[in-house]
């Protein structure tokens, strides 16, 4: 594959986003974007985007946005920002390791704004095709669906995530009933 191939998919097919706080991120075989809301009338002189191979940081109005480690690596040097209408953000940072491994990113950074299993789920859909589409430049993958089995992909940051909340599960129980319980009582006092 080469180093680099723009096949416009997203346009043609749509994009997965995750939604985040500040505002979403998706991904194409290549890249990865992020568009940040911001308050509407932004000038570009009051918004501040550093990234580095493996870190990111995004100042807007002197408020830290975004900030940490990235997913996987970026080329730095070939990341574009722009502002859309005073009002977002659009950053778009090219995947060091495109052509040479089936990257999804599960989340914007390594251990934040990850995406739930079913944007994962439908980003690893769409990033198939769209590796179809670019090894098969002369037909159009952009409605087609696949039958393959994307659920319980090993080792996963989406699988650790996924025993985490199972262990954690029993204690946010016992905290709820605890919860409950106060509520009941001090409900009883107050009536008596």
């Amino acid at each position: 594959m080469p180093d680099y191939v723009e096949t416009n998919f997203d346009e043609r097919s749509g994009i997965v986003p995750c939604t985040t706080p500040w505002g979403r991120w998706w991904q194409t075989v290549s890249e990865v974007h992020a568009e940040v809301n911001v308050p509407e009338g932004t000038r570009s002189k009051f918004i501040q985007v550093t990234v580095k191979p493996s870190h990111i940081k995004v100042i807007v109005l002197d408020e830290v946005i975004i900030v940490g480690p990235l997913y996987a690596v970026v080329r730095a040097d070939e990341t574009v920002w722009t502002l859309e209408d005073k009002k977002i953000l659009h950053i778009a940072m090219t995947k060091a390791d495109a052509c040479s491994k089936e990257t999804v990113w599960e989340g914007l950074l390594a251990d934040n704004f990850l995406a739930d299993p079913w944007t994962v789920h439908e980003m690893r859909k769409k990033l198939d095709l769209e590796r179809f589409q670019i090894e098969n430049p002369g037909f159009d993958f952009s409605g087609a669906t696949l039958k393959k089995c994307y659920d319980n992909v090993p080792g996963s940051v989406q699988e650790k995530w996924e025993e985490k909340q199972k262990s954690l599960a029993p204690q946010n129980q016992t905290q709820a009933c605890q919860e409950q319980c106060k509520e009941h009582h001090s409900a009883r006092n107050e009536g008596s």
